[in-house]
């Protein structure tokens, strides 16, 4: 693993790493926010999941988290949205190729060369942080925006008690019937071979529930919310009966401004779940 760069904030320190993934079969790059704590042993860890065409450094530079991540001695991890580099295959659509890895395992060409992300966040990253820093492995949670709010969502409901809260902000929450946001999976894992219990919240929290606590923040300017489809979850979250919270907030939008307002909330959801 290789130091890209490191700087300190809030009392602990912001750093950017790259590593050769096995899984991806390219070098990628992550960014992890180690709080002052961390110097005396391992601490708890949130993982935040990005969106379409953002990297690891967009929620890293714009979500504010990291002061609030201070507050409660929480590390924070940016893992990148897809892998990268000259001989990875890419598509001119904003929503399909680099940025756009959905979180998924692809099967189909040209994709399942590289596009491995269910298997790079949820298993070979979370390897590659523990054995190299003051982690606590027990003491996991996982948040995410728009496509990266669906694979927070998708990987909590997939490792039962692996993560002891999930939230997002506004999520894709059923892709399965969504046309804009089936296409790209569709793309990576054929069409008619999606396990759709797996990659569709709605269905997995139907299927699988989730154990914890669960918090989604969906703002009502937001310029996707017909193909995010929030009601499609509050449904879900209502047939299950999960206490899980779903706020509307009234004219925010997509943008990390609306991510950055609630960040707080995050932050300190998770930090009572982590501790409690």
């Amino acid at each position: 693993m290789e130091t890209v760069s490191e700087n300190k904030c809030f009392g602990g320190m912001q750093g950017v790493y790259t590593h050769a993934s096995d899984v991806c079969a390219c070098d990628m790059t992550f960014g992890l926010f180690l709080p002052a704590e961390a110097q005396d042993g391992p601490v708890p860890m949130l993982w935040y999941l990005s969106g379409l065409t953002c990297t690891h450094e967009n929620a890293m530079v714009k979500a504010g988290a990291q002061q609030w991540a201070a507050e409660h001695g929480i590390a924070l991890a940016f893992p990148d949205t897809s892998p990268r580099g000259d001989g990875v295959a890419d598509d001119e659509m904003y929503n399909l190729g680099k940025g756009a890895g959905f979180y998924v395992n692809a099967t189909e060409a040209p994709w399942a060369a590289n596009y491995r992300m269910w298997d790079y966040v949820a298993e070979e990253l979370p390897r590659v942080i523990l054995n190299d820093f003051a982690i606590d492995e027990e003491r996991q949670a996982i948040s995410g925006h728009s496509m990266g709010g669906h694979g927070a969502l998708t990987i909590a409901m997939a490792y039962p008690g692996r993560f002891a809260s999930v939230s997002a902000f506004a999520p894709i929450t059923h892709p399965s019937q969504s046309d804009w946001a089936k296409k790209p999976i569709h793309a990576y894992l054929g069409e008619g071979k999606v396990d759709w219990v797996r990659h569709d919240a709605c269905l997995s929290l139907r299927e699988n529930g989730f154990a914890g606590p669960m918090l989604i923040d969906q703002g009502t300017a937001d310029q996707f919310i017909d193909s995010l489809m929030p009601e499609a979850l509050a449904a879900a979250l209502t047939e299950t009966r999960h206490p899980g919270t779903l706020r509307m907030q009234p004219g925010y939008d997509h943008s990390y401004f609306f991510v950055s307002t609630f960040m707080e909330d995050h932050v300190a959801f998770h930090a009572e779940a982590l501790y409690g």
